[in-house]
Formats: C-alpha cells, structure tokens, sequence
C-alpha cells in the first residue's frame, strides 16, 4: 500500500471520532513518510472529509483517530506501530460526600493576611523567595485548565491551550487544575495563599475533561505544544496502567529538547507499582508524604520514584475564587514543580537530568520505623536553590 492508497483506506476506515470511545494512535516509520501522509492529507480534505477526524501528531510523527479495524494496518511498510489510545486519570482524591471548598478564615487561617499552606512551609520554600520566587519561568500544566478569574491566580496565568477544544480557552471545569496551579504560583497581596514559586508563569493545558479524564493523544498534543511554545517544565499530575509506545516517545522528544517533565506516581499505595508516565526514565516521578514527613498510605512506592512532597490535605485554589484541600501524588507533584521553577530562575539553562540530580542530592532522608532509607527522599526547597547558586 502506497501513501496515497493509504489515505483513500483511511476515509474508509475512519469512524466518527466526536461519537467514539475507542480510538488509535497510528505512528510513521520516519519523518519523510509523514510528511508525505500530511501533504496528500491536506490536498484531499475537501473530497474526503471524514479525514478531518484524524488528529495530527507532529511530536511523533503520528495521528490519532478511531478505526473500524486495523488489520491491514500490520502490512503497511511505513507504519511504525498502531495501539489503543488510551485513558489517563489525575492523580487526586477527595470524599465527594464529604467534598466542600473553604475560605481562608477556615481551619484557623486567617483572612486578613496571606496563607502559607503548611506543604510550602514544610519544603522550606518561603526561606528562597528572597534569592528566588521563580520568576518568569514557564510552566505548562497539562491537566483539566485553570480558572483564569481567580484572584491569586490572575497574575501568573498566560496563554494556554484548550486541546478538546482549540476555539475556546483552558477553563477549569473540574477544579484538579486550578488547584495544582495554586499550589505551583499562587499569589496575592491581600487575604489568599501563596504558592511555592509566586513569581513563576502557568501555561493551562486543558487536555482531561470535567471528569479528570484524557486520551494519550490529547496529552501528546499537549506535551507538542509545550515543546513548541518553549515551556520549560511540565506538571503532569495523571497517571495509567498500561504503557503508551505513544506517550513515551512524546516524552523522550520533550525531554530532548530540555524540557524538564514532572510526574505522579499514583494512588493505589502499591509498593514497587508506579504508573506512566512517572515510571519513564526521562520524568522526574514523585511520591507523597504527610504532615509528619512519613510515606503517605495511599502513596505509590518504589525505586522509580526520584523525589517525594507533601500530598496529605493540600490546601490550595479552587474555580470561582475558593478553596480546597485535596490528597494526593498529583499535589506532591506540584510542590516539586514549584520548587524546580525556583531553581530555573536562577539557572535556566537547567537539564532535566541535572535537575533530578540536585533534587534528589540536596533532599532529606524520610524516616521509616526508625531508620533513614537511602532512597526515599522529601523535597527541600532552600537546600536545592542553595545547590544550584554554589554550582553556578
């Protein structure tokens, strides 16, 4: 089958993707045949128009869309590989019988003055804002959007990108984004919270829906245009079982690239169980620890993870300019994400693999039954900082 042959298979094969929920993810051998694939789909997408269901993949040389079968799809030279676009879910969990947002003036905060919620104090992250509070670093936040209309949030909010939707704007409709981004860069000068690095800027990537679900594809679309906007960090605060040939060579361009990619190991309180993308070698996996600086009981735990945080009843914004306490290896994430923002600003030309270095060099032993374990580590934001001002 020759590319234009396989074009004319694929309106045939395609299947409206608006009504579907099983889709593909079809990846090209090398560059040159995508390319190709692109041009004749571009000149033919007026006489076959189910192809506008077909989503570019340009990061992988791929496209996304649903199939009527993919049997032939074995027998095409130019193809690389075909699998199953699968789901992902954000890594957070609350009661939802028991779920209500809070002011600052509840639990004893106060709402005259700025809240520090006790996770930033805990990685000792105020002690760094006089060296460095992140600024201008740019962090893309792959997740559920952000509430732009926050008021601790209106300062660090820039451009993003609704990948469900490219004409509308990344709009929280869950609540898991707007959250992470609080915890990362939140700031106000009258009654809120602060986050970790209060100076740096979130791009909101709105790849879940309002039930905190995303195809792979949405995530490598998103993942694509982080790399092509010159973000500098992602938080990926999601997870999934199965690998993704996919996701992971997403990642590995991304990380070619420079960009520093951050992620949660998942829930489950499994030992030696860490989810994708956490479990890539290329991301900096994050684990969850309590107010006492022990391994969360619902934390993921294992080798694989590089880094734990604070993930027990964070407190952070909320849509429609509240507040929530949430749990999770999705709020450790951003706890790191943050505190690796502090790092870029006064480095920017930071690796990845350098970045987990210093993480991990300047961290501090987590205590379990009375012993420290060389390879379970909490976070320290002023250590790290610290490390990366000697090193410079």
């Amino acid at each position: 089958m020759n590319p234009s042959a396989f074009v004319a298979w694929l309106h045939e094969a395609v299947v409206d993707s608006k009504n579907a929920e099983k889709r593909h993810i079809i990846r090209f051998a090398h560059g040159r045949d995508y390319a190709a694939f692109a041009r004749l789909i571009s000149r033919q997408r007026k006489s076959l128009p189910l192809l506008r269901h077909i989503q570019p993949l340009r990061l992988i040389r791929g496209i996304s869309c649903t199939l009527r079968s993919t049997e032939k799809l074995s027998s095409v030279p130019f193809i690389h590989f075909v699998e199953e676009d699968n789901r992902a879910k954000v890594h957070s969990f609350w009661n939802m019988s028991m779920a209500r947002t809070l002011s600052p003036s509840e639990g004893g905060r106060s709402a005259e003055k700025t809240v520090i919620p006790w996770g930033i104090k805990h990685i000792r992250a105020p002690q760094t804002w006089r060296k460095s509070r992140g600024e201008r670093v740019r962090i893309g936040i792959i997740d559920t959007g952000a509430d732009y209309s926050h008021p601790d949030l209106r300062h660090c909010l820039s451009r993003g990108v609704n990948i469900l939707n490219r004409h509308l704007l990344p709009i929280d409709d869950n609540g898991h984004g707007t959250h992470i981004a609080g915890t990362i860069a939140a700031y106000t000068q009258n009654k809120g919270m602060i986050g970790v690095a209060p100076g740096a800027l979130i791009h909101p990537v709105k790849a879940f829906d309002h039930q905190g679900g995303a195809f792979v594809s949405d995530i490598v679309s998103g993942i694509e245009w982080c790399v092509s906007n010159g973000i500098q960090l992602i938080n990926m605060s999601f997870g999934m079982k199965t690998y993704s040939r996919a996701l992971e060579a997403a990642v590995l361009s991304a990380y070619r690239a420079g960009v520093i990619i951050v992620a949660s190991s998942g829930n489950e309180g499994k030992q030696a169980e860490v989810d994708y993308p956490a479990r890539l070698r290329q991301v900096i996996a994050v684990g969850a620890t309590t107010r006492k600086g022990r391994i969360a009981p619902f934390s993921n735990v294992g080798k694989q993870i590089d880094i734990y945080a604070p993930g027990e009843k964070i407190y952070s914004t909320w849509p429609r300019g509240k507040y929530h306490e949430l749990s999770g290896t999705s709020m450790a994430t951003s706890h790191v994400s943050g505190v690796i923002a502090l790092m870029l600003a006064r480095r920017p030309g930071l690796r990845p693999l350098a970045v987990k270095r210093i993480l991990r060099k300047n961290a501090r032993f987590i205590i379990k039954s009375g012993k420290k374990i060389s390879s379970v580590k909490e976070i320290h934001a002023f250590r790290a900082v610290q490390a990366v001002d000697k090193s410079s």
